[in-house]
């Protein structure tokens, strides 16, 4: 009887891949409870593949790199760039979502951040079809002659991905940390603009200090 008890109180099987685009609470706490850091590797290492491939355009410095070797290079580069991009992801939604008294740990956000990959996936056999059928246009920002059909559809999707992977960040935080929606929407915005205010500090002290260099010359 107890043995019955506790199958019925499974909780049912979600596929993370599907489930994610609608229902990223739902898919989370799933992932929080039922995967290990291993499974959310595997899901950084294929989600960043699409982040690399899309972060291809208007690399003019790759242009005359054969398409295999770049995507050679991306295959490697992923789970090194997704391990280190989720964990200073999951560092700072922790720590500010201390702020809105949130009860979600490190290993929580970084198991649950690892989903804001997988609808980058999308982006790959768009990303595969334009490297490899006009690399020039994808990669080049100087080209200037007919540009593949698979290039509206990649940006289109690339912007429609974007913005709705932002919007399952969200849930992943909310989820995480036990706290509403607008919490985790701060959680996300506070350090981004602290991010952006210091990137611009930075800028104004180069510049000045460039200035202050060519003064002296």
């Amino acid at each position: 009887m107890d043995n019955y008890n506790e199958s019925s109180q499974e909780r049912p099987k979600v596929n993370p891949f599907l489930s994610i685009w609608l229902h990223p609470k739902k898919t989370t706490r799933y992932m929080i409870e039922e995967k290990s850091i291993g499974f959310a590797i595997l899901l950084m290492s294929i989600g960043y593949l699409g982040v690399i491939l899309s972060d291809l355009v208007d690399s003019t410095f790759l242009s005359n790199v054969s398409p295999w070797f770049i995507v050679i290079f991306c295959v490697i580069a992923a789970p090194i760039l997704g391990i280190i991009g989720t964990a200073f992801s999951a560092l700072i939604t922790w720590l500010f979502g201390k702020l809105f008294k949130g009860t979600g740990t490190y290993s929580h956000l970084f198991k649950g951040l690892s989903l804001t990959s997988i609808p980058f996936i999308a982006l790959i056999p768009f990303y595969l079809i334009w490297l490899f059928t006009s690399p020039e246009s994808l990669m080049n920002s100087d080209f200037a002659g007919t540009y593949p059909w698979v290039i509206w559809p990649a940006l289109l999707l690339t912007l429609v991905v974007v913005i709705w992977s932002l919007v399952i960040t969200v849930g992943i935080i909310a989820e995480a940390h036990q706290i509403p929606n607008w919490m985790a929407f701060l959680t996300l915005l506070i350090p981004t603009i602290i991010f952006v205010i210091l990137f611009i500090i930075l800028i104004i002290v180069l510049f000045f200090i460039f200035g202050i260099f060519i003064g002296m010359m």
